[in-house]
């Protein structure tokens, strides 16, 4: 993670924002690892996870690099429980 950057724990997910220079469009990644699930399992975490940063990109988001790292519950999380972890964690914005 770049020098500046914020961290925001979650019920399901952990975000980290890091800032960058100028006002760029922000950019996702995603971290799934084994523990969530096997490879169907995680692959359709990361799914629901770029659909939710679809939904909130046209919200406040601000512009940097935005990782998202899926923890174990993910895997049996509802979609509306992945889309608030992460809604709620950009709208800090004042995470440490």
């Amino acid at each position: 993670m770049v020098r500046g950057g914020r961290r925001c724990g979650g019920t399901h997910t952990v975000t980290y924002v890091a800032p960058t220079l100028g006002g760029q469009v922000p950019r996702f990644g995603f971290i799934v690892s084994k523990q969530v699930g096997g490879a169907v399992v995680r692959n359709t975490v990361r799914r629901r996870l770029k659909a939710v940063c679809a939904e909130v990109l046209g919200d406040a988001v601000p512009s940097g690099d935005v990782v998202i790292r899926a923890l174990p519950s993910a895997a049996d999380a509802p979609y509306a429980e992945l889309r608030n972890d992460v809604r709620r964690c950009l709208a800090k914005r004042t995470v440490s």
